[in-house]
């Protein structure tokens, strides 16, 4: 349970950094996008994301937030938390082949506004993992586009923390080139 605590508190200090205006991951576990407020699973005992995101809205830092979930799993836990706040847009990435996965981000990106993005990052989508769609290189892009719509929307704000990924022999490179693209 302790690691789990710490895990929340390391979701805080890169959402505070984030909204400082430097770019920010946690590099934490356990993950978090499948706890709910009053229910956990899937190794998820806090709502890390969650947890960070509400944080930042009570201390009236933030108004509006996106949140982007790579992850290969749909982040139930985070979906439930925030169904009910219109000013909290949650998005779940899919697309049948690598380009429409993307593209599905990208469209998704292009009719948002927000104060802060906030990335789910789970890199059990990679071709050497469970989902066997997105190459290395598909991450730096997503990260890209990440800081794109944060620099373009929200003055830059952006943060992420870690949720699934299970093949430890290319997560290292996902994380990587993700935080490249992002940086």
């Amino acid at each position: 349970m302790n690691l789990a605590l710490l895990a929340a508190g390391g979701a805080i200090s890169a959402a505070e950094s984030a909204f400082q205006g430097e770019p920010a991951f946690g590099l934490i576990r356990p993950p978090g996008h499948h706890a709910s407020r009053d229910h956990c699973w899937g190794f998820c005992f806090f709502n890390n994301m969650a947890i960070s995101v509400t944080k930042l809205r009570k201390e009236k830092k933030v108004h509006r937030v996106v949140i982007v979930d790579i992850d290969l799993h749909y982040g139930d836990g985070t979906a439930n938390i925030f169904r009910d706040e219109p000013e909290v847009s949650y998005f779940h990435a899919e697309g049948k082949n690598r380009q429409k996965y993307i593209d599905s981000l990208a469209e998704f990106l292009g009719h948002q506004q927000a104060d802060i993005i906030a990335v789910s990052a789970g890199f059990d989508r990679h071709e050497d993992d469970w989902g066997g769609l997105l190459k290395t290189e598909d991450y730096h892009t997503i990260g890209k586009l990440v800081k794109e719509f944060a620099k373009k929307v929200c003055r830059g704000r952006r943060y992420g923390v870690l949720e699934g990924g299970y093949n430890h022999q290319v997560l290292g490179k996902n994380v990587k080139a993700f935080l490249d693209g992002m940086a």
